[in-house]
């Protein structure tokens, strides 16, 4: 029998792509969308397969009933993809409190809410926390001039537009007009390969410019870890060898490579 996927967040080029691949490889697909509307010529298609549903993400209770309504109506839930998401751009300082914390409801608790139904979370609020710290701290810093020498969160700085100021170089790079290197609908076929796959990794990435970027940022960490690692160690406890703490660790299920 065909698999049941769950996608949210399906109104533009590339949703569209992924749910086309779905729907001619014969699998089912249950759609959502703040305006389902928007789905009714695939609807039309594949009325066997495809159930377009309105649904707020960023309502818990909603989510949870749009859940029940796919499993009453396909039977089961095979593949969730998380799709919903949408962009703010601007600096921390130019950007209004209320509008980020609705980024955070769609693009985080949305997910969060559709997983705590299909999964069974263990400390991921907490791991979660310190993911978005730390990724707020990473984007903070960027945006800031180095010549500024701002190391941590401080009061509004008032100057962000002159030309060489980092925030300003990246919204002048939005701007500009230049070809974009992906394709929703090769992407669409990755995804929907990957789906099949017994294993996945953690982490896949989608392009060759993301690809060059994660990477980057994965050889400036270890480089940087491995720079201030006597920081690291200045930190246990005198009667505590943390090489061999780290050795049990890493000898551990839990932190074996696959």
């Amino acid at each position: 029998m065909s698999r049941v996927w769950f996608v949210t967040g399906t109104s533009t080029g590339l949703d569209k792509a992924i749910l086309e691949r779905v729907l001619a490889a014969g699998e089912r697909v249950a759609a959502t969308s703040r305006n389902a509307a928007g789905l009714a010529s695939l609807e039309e298609r594949y009325p066997d397969q495809f159930l377009p549903l309105p649904l707020d993400l960023t309502n818990q209770e909603d989510v949870v009933e749009t859940l029940n309504r796919v499993v009453k109506h396909f039977g089961r839930i095979d593949v969730v993809v998380n799709n919903a998401r949408y962009a703010i751009f601007g600096e921390v300082e130019g950007t209004a409190l209320s509008d980020a914390r609705q980024l955070f409801e769609v693009q985080f608790w949305g997910p969060v809410f559709t997983m705590k139904e299909t999964a069974n979370p263990l400390i991921s609020y907490y791991n979660s926390s310190k993911f978005a710290l730390e990724g707020f701290t990473q984007s903070f810093l960027k945006e800031m001039d180095p010549a500024w020498k701002i190391k941590d969160i401080l009061p509004i700085h008032p100057a962000y537009d002159y030309p060489t100021n980092p925030a300003a170089m990246f919204r002048e790079l939005g701007k500009a007009d230049f070809a974009h290197l992906g394709s929703p609908n090769r992407m669409a076929e990755a995804l929907f390969k990957l789906s099949s796959e017994p294993k996945l990794p953690l982490r896949i990435q989608f392009g060759s410019d993301t690809l060059w970027l994660i990477k980057r940022q994965a050889q400036q960490t270890i480089a940087q870890a491995e720079k201030w690692a006597h920081v690291a160690r200045s930190t246990d406890k005198e009667d505590m060898d943390g090489e061999a703490y780290a050795a049990a660790l890493a000898a551990s299920p839990i932190f074996q490579d696959d």
